[in-house]
Order: structure tokens, then sequence, then C-alpha cells
């Protein structure tokens, strides 16, 4: 009976997963992007008002030091030259705390901020939080944000490897629009 149980709650949380991880944000684009004030890595409050004037990365991802997560850390930290000199920021959000996210950063020489979305509430602002009651986590979502702070760009579950390139190609291509 106890193997039924455990064999039952495991399928029902694989279920949750599958479930809320295939929803569709309802953020769209040209809509003015939600607002947070997260602490970064340095104990800095920052807030979407601090990136007004600039184009703005902000993407969710769902663990610190996960491999997954550095290879997308990583290639948002090795192109972030590209989007500077496109007048972009870059903004990585999860739930783990700020400490986690120094550790992160100064692992891996992430020059950008980590911010701590501890309570998960900013995440489900954007429609990037799973959350399966004790687990929470961000889905791996990028939002592109035009200085005026309306969404420019969604990137929905997306690629590690590739996130960073496609919001340089998209940046490039809206900046001459």
């Amino acid at each position: 009976m106890e193997e039924l149980t455990i064999l039952l709650a495991v399928m029902t949380l694989g279920f949750m997963f599958w479930y809320f991880s295939r929803q569709k944000a309802s953020l769209k684009v040209g809509q003015s992007a939600p607002d947070f004030s997260l602490t970064d890595q340095h104990g800095k409050i920052q807030s979407l008002a601090d990136f007004r004037g600039k184009w703005l990365a902000l993407y969710f991802y769902p663990k610190d030091d996960t491999p997954g997560c550095t290879k997308q850390a990583c290639a948002f930290r090795d192109g972030l030259q590209e989007l500077v000199n496109l007048g972009a920021e870059v903004v990585g959000v999860s739930v783990d705390d700020t400490s986690s996210h120094a550790d992160f950063a100064k692992k891996f020489h992430l020059q950008f901020p980590l911010l701590a979305d501890t309570t998960g509430e900013v995440a489900a602002d954007y429609h990037s939080l799973i959350n399966l009651g004790v687990v929470k986590f961000a889905k791996r979502n990028t939002f592109l944000i035009d200085p005026q702070g309306k969404i420019a760009r969604l990137y929905l579950s997306a690629s590690a490897a590739r996130n960073s390139a496609e919001v340089i190609e998209d940046l490039k291509h809206l900046r001459m629009a």
C-alpha cells in the first residue's frame, strides 16, 4: 500500500510539472512589462524603473549552478559587451537567494545582476513560475523589454545555448526598425 501511495505521489508531481511547464505565458508583445523590485547578488535593490531608457534582457532561470542555467548565464556573460553596445542590459532572475546568486556570479564571473525572487512573486507576474507547493522554480523564459518598459520579444522555454544569440539578433533588428 505504501508503494502505491509513493507511486501515485510521484505520478502526480510528474503530471503537475508537465502541466505547469506547458502553460503559455499570457504576456504579450507590446504590453507594459510587470514592475519588479528585487535584491541582486550584491545586496542592491534593482527595479524595472532602473532600466528605463535602455533595452533589457530579463531572463528567468530555474537554479543557480546547474548545467543548463550555467550554460545560459555564461552565454549572456560572453555576449554582454555586444548587448551593451546595442544599448541593452542583462538581468537574470531565479527563486534562489542572494547568497546563492553571489556564489554563482563569482564562480562564473557574471558581471550582470542576478535577482533573488525568493517568494516567486515576480516570476509569477511574468508567468514564469512553476509552483509545486513545497518546490518552486522559474521557467526558462526571457523577455526583451524596450526602453519605454514594453515587452518587445518573448522567448518561452528559451534555449540555454541559443538564448543570448537570439536576443542579440532580435535587438539588432528592433533597433533598425
